[in-house]
């Protein structure tokens, strides 16, 4: 076969020659820093790659079957770009991970109102896009991903413990198992009564994985839940204002509240403020994402750091080899380990003051 006409070599045989799995070869061509590769092991990958001539910056030149360069991704509204700055960050994170790769992104939202829920599976039937990449779906968006996923439509959900996420590939946290260490950190310091203000509405899977985790964490440590302490917000620091003060409108005494994101968060701490509770010596507040913000807020803010960087540069590497109609990196997938960064807001930030020793 002439040289011209030879198929381009793909990363399976790169990782066949280094010795290596699929998800190595995938880390390493894709520059990814923080998985445990050792120097001499990205090197004999990067060895390998040259020595076939396997370029894996091509990618928009070698989409088996592509034609547009395009990935959608798909984000819940529109409208929540203004107000969620962790899903600004995801965005501009994919967006950078598509010109580093050649590729466009297009930005579509799946339950805009208005919007028929699943509109954005017009984008796969009119052949706009090659693939596609989805964020926070909702209860009554699980069927489109399903035949999606069963029309072999390359897509790489965001988000774990997902029902049926054996039919998608996935990259995420475990939300539930998240959630989990924020509450259980609030009942170390020795709050028995937590209240919780999600950051949206039961609608969407994420929404309900962050409850799980507060419940769960309560029922391990033996505490009893009072529906009372759980409040629905809704994306926005606004939101979260509102749902604080829905909370303390019930009446129902609680020492420490978890919120949903650091958005909410913020909003949360507005409310308290206004209701004469200060925070941490009224009420322990942690919150989830640790956004760029968090360490500015007064106090600031304790919480769940998850590392959307990482997560989107996984979901990139995903969605590339999927595209190639390789096949993708190892299941399961391994999900991206979280911190729980404390600061002043849970009142555990400085040893020996007067919160800490009373609430213990």
């Amino acid at each position: 076969m002439p040289a011209s006409l030879k198929s381009p070599p793909t990363s399976s045989e790169v990782a066949r020659r280094a010795g290596v799995s699929r998800t190595t070869v995938s880390f390493v061509l894709n520059n990814v820093r923080d998985q445990g590769i050792s120097e001499a092991t990205r090197e004999k990958v990067l060895a390998a790659a040259r020595e076939i001539g396997y370029e894996p910056n091509a990618a928009a030149r070698t989409l088996a079957g592509g034609n547009t360069s395009t990935v959608a991704l798909v984000i819940p509204k529109a409208g929540h770009l203004y107000v969620d700055v962790f899903l600004a960050q995801l965005v501009a994170s994919i967006n950078e991970e598509c010109h580093r790769h050649g590729l466009k992104m297009l930005i579509e939202s799946s339950d805009d109102e208005g919007r028929e829920t699943g509109a954005f599976v017009d984008l796969v039937r009119s052949r706009r896009i090659d693939g596609l990449i989805v964020v926070n779906p909702s209860q009554a968006g699980r069927q489109y991903l399903v035949s999606i996923a069963e029309a072999g439509i390359p897509m790489v959900v965001f988000g774990t413990g997902l029902p049926d996420m054996g039919r998608y590939h996935t990259t995420g946290n475990d939300t539930s198992v998240a959630a989990k260490m924020a509450v259980n950190h609030l009942i170390a310091l020795g709050h028995t009564q937590i209240a919780f203000v999600n950051f949206a509405q039961p609608e969407y899977l994420a929404v309900n994985e962050r409850e799980r985790g507060w419940r769960e964490a309560m029922a391990e440590n033996g505490l009893p839940i009072n529906p009372a302490w759980c409040a629905y917000a809704d994306i926005s620091a606004a939101s979260g204002y509102r749902a604080t003060q829905e909370l303390l409108a019930r009446k129902v005494p609680f020492t420490a509240l978890f919120a949903g994101n650091d958005t909410i968060a913020f909003g949360a701490i507005k409310a308290l403020k206004e209701a004469g509770l200060r925070v941490p010596e009224d009420i322990a507040l942690v919150g989830y994402d640790d956004i760029p913000m968090a360490e500015f807020a007064t106090p600031p803010l304790t919480t769940v750091r998850t590392d959307i960087f990482g997560l989107c540069r996984e979901a990139m590497t995903m969605l590339l080899a999927l595209l190639r109609r390789e096949p993708g990196p190892d299941a399961p997938y391994p999900e991206r380990p979280v911190e729980l960064v404390v600061r002043e807001s849970c009142g555990a930030r400085l040893p020996g003051s007067p919160w800490v020793e009373n609430k213990k």
